[in-house]
């Protein structure tokens, strides 16, 4: 099983080690967030299919091999479990949202976007299945969330895609729609993933699928989005 959040890889030409004056973490705070990482990989396994209401913490430490002591020291309760879950799944659902910048190409970066996305919908199709069921519920618990960090981050990006409209990169479309369009698209494979594979035979799993379902999401998406002569 994949870890919920992917540990931070080094910048190119950087080395593992850590920088002059920065501590490297301890062998005591490593073992922290390894057992921190099991419990909420177990618990994901568990909410993604049940949701929070149908899961025990009993699961969920059985699951993770440590004991229901343990497991309550590192999460007081189950709600504080739910929450970081879903705070650790929106990381990684986000990160390539992050990574658009101002001074990519629009079609190179959606592209790279897509392919981003697509990876996540393959390699965390739990959590994209749990964030799901979160928002078909009303998100009761991730509301704070929503409306302030990530709507930050959607205002900020969309900022991003107004630049490359102003700049006369792309057709003149509404950034926000656009990015839900992008949400959708590419998180269709894993929250539907079943339908999917019904239809196809396939998954995301398969390399040649995944490619095939890369490209024609890219070539969809990016000429909708081409400046018309």
């Amino acid at each position: 099983m994949k870890p919920l959040v992917e540990p931070p890889q080094p910048a190119a030409g950087e080395s593992t080690s850590r920088k002059a004056g920065v501590k490297a973490p301890t062998r005591r705070s490593r073992a922290v967030a390894a057992k921190r990482g099991n419990i909420m990989a177990a618990a994901l396994e568990f909410f993604s299919l049940y949701g929070i209401h149908g899961t025990s913490l009993d699961q969920v430490a059985e699951r993770a091999d440590v004991s229901k002591t343990n497991l309550l020291y590192y999460f007081p309760s189950k709600e504080d479990l739910y929450i970081a879950v879903l705070k650790g799944l929106l990381d990684i659902w986000l990160a390539p949202l992050k990574a658009l910048q101002r001074d990519q190409h629009p079609l190179e970066a959606i592209r790279d976007y897509i392919r981003l996305k697509l990876c996540v919908s393959r390699d965390h199709p739990q959590a994209s299945r749990l964030f799901c069921l979160e928002m078909v519920q009303g998100a009761p618990l991730l509301k704070q969330e929503l409306g302030g960090s990530l709507k930050t981050l959607v205002e900020d990006k969309s900022d991003v895609i107004r630049g490359w409209i102003k700049d006369e990169l792309i057709a003149p479309v509404d950034p926000m729609q656009l990015i839900f369009m992008l949400w959708a698209t590419t998180q269709h494979y894993a929250d539907f993933g079943v339908q999917v594979e019904a239809i196809t035979g396939k998954t995301l799993n398969d390399p040649e699928f995944f490619e095939l379902t890369v490209s024609n999401v890219q070539r969809i998406i990016t000429e909708g989005i081409q400046l018309r002569a």
